[in-house]
């Protein structure tokens, strides 16, 4: 078997780009991987190109070797959008080798530890503040623009099933609601990181309507992502103590520090979706930074990630999946799930555009709040080619 094209592929999602890597071989096989090329990636396909045509003529199924060429290759620029395109280009070869073997990703994996796998509702409330002049055209849902709208989200994920929520701190003191993210460089609060009162009362009175509307059984989380420095964490891990979240979610390049915030609150503490590969996230766990590591498998690669979840189980740390991707990247993210001890909860966003399932041949199953294991070789589904190639990005 041999690799004869490689192809990026893009389409419409309302607010962001679906990109997709396909992989042909001369047998016929087509391995299918999802990227994400935005939130800082800029130029990722171009990378993604320049390394698959070192791969055109290669037998795909030896995807360790492959990926180990790939990372020693680009070694003097380790991590980043590199790392990114190498996870891209390892899993659409892990889904060859699948097919070609008749089987699931995660029977590759050892096998599945469980067919149904708990998620809870990412970027609720976020993109519907955020796009809130589009999204009842883009995803058929109604804007977020006051706390009471937070209220009635939190019945909407209680009464659809959801065993948890994790939401971006919204602001109401402007003209209009809007998303604090200094940390990326939004104003205001860019470039200091510094936190107020105001910002922690924000923050509160945000997940305590989450906490009215959804009630006591809805697990929380917040993601604060790079938003402050280590004073601000300390103060809101702090101030949220009493609302009892799942975790609080923060990204530090600083394991130190960030295992000074855990120790500092009783507030548990996620992190490292930001990381790549086993070396950046070991020092997380010599200095037990996190309570929950969080892996990113689009930007690691599903082997690499199960590495570096199996590091975590050393340690005695549970996982979970960054997963802010479509349909086929939730059926990477679950393989994983499926096949590593220490899962904790997968990340899935429930807000999308309506258009969503035609993006794929076979959309994932919830039930209840779980995910249901695909069962089909490869991921369980691929790309619905056709419609993606007819529905192009308009940006």
């Amino acid at each position: 078997m041999k690799i004869v094209k490689i192809e990026d592929l893009h389409c419409d999602a309302g607010w962001r780009v679906n990109s997709f890597l396909k992989v042909t071989t001369d047998e016929g096989i087509i391995g299918w991987s999802e990227y994400m090329e935005g939130y800082g990636a800029q130029g990722l396909t171009g990378v993604i190109r320049k390394l698959g045509e070192r791969l055109i003529g290669q037998d795909p199924r030896p995807v360790e070797r492959i990926s180990a060429q790939l990372y020693a290759v680009t070694i003097q620029a380790s991590g980043g959008v590199n790392a990114q395109a190498i996870a891209a280009i390892e899993n659409a070869l892990v889904d060859i080798k699948a097919k070609a073997l008749g089987v699931p990703v995660y029977e590759m994996l050892g096998g599945p530890f469980r067919d149904r796998l708990q998620v809870y509702w990412s970027h609720c409330g976020s993109y519907r503040a955020r796009h809130a002049d589009r999204i009842k055209e883009w995803a058929g849902v109604e804007p977020i623009r006051s706390l009471d709208d937070i209220v009635r989200l939190g019945a909407e994920v209680k009464s659809k099933g959801f065993k948890g929520l994790k939401t971006n701190i919204i602001r109401f003191d402007g003209d209009r609601p809007y998303m604090y993210h200094p940390g990326t460089g939004n104003p205001p609060g860019f470039p200091e990181l510094n936190i107020d009162k105001k910002i922690v009362d924000a923050a509160y009175a945000q997940l305590a309507a989450f906490r009215e509307g959804a009630g006591p059984e809805v697990g929380l989380h917040l993601d604060t992502n790079f938003n402050y420095k280590i004073d601000g964490y300390i103060k809101l891990a702090r101030a949220l103590e009493p609302l009892d979240l799942v975790w609080l979610e923060i990204d530090l390049y600083d394991p130190a520090g960030l295992a000074l915030i855990r120790r500092s609150a009783r507030t548990p503490i996620s992190s490292c979706e930001s990381l790549y590969g086993r070396r950046q996230f070991r020092p997380y766990f010599e200095q037990q930074s996190v309570d929950y590591a969080i892996i990113d498998v689009a930007w690691n690669g599903i082997l690499e990630s199960v590495k570096i979840a199996a590091m975590a189980d050393a340690y005695e740390v549970n996982v979970a999946p960054h997963n802010f991707n479509g349909h086929l990247g939730s059926l990477i993210s679950a393989h994983f799930c499926a096949a590593v001890p220490n899962f904790k909860v997968m990340e899935i966003d429930i807000d999308d555009v309506l258009w969503k399932d035609d993006i794929v041949t076979r959309p994932p199953v919830i039930d209840n709040g779980d995910l249901l294991l695909p069962t089909g070789p490869g991921w369980g589904a691929d790309v619905n080619e056709e419609f993606v190639r007819a529905h192009p990005p308009n940006r």
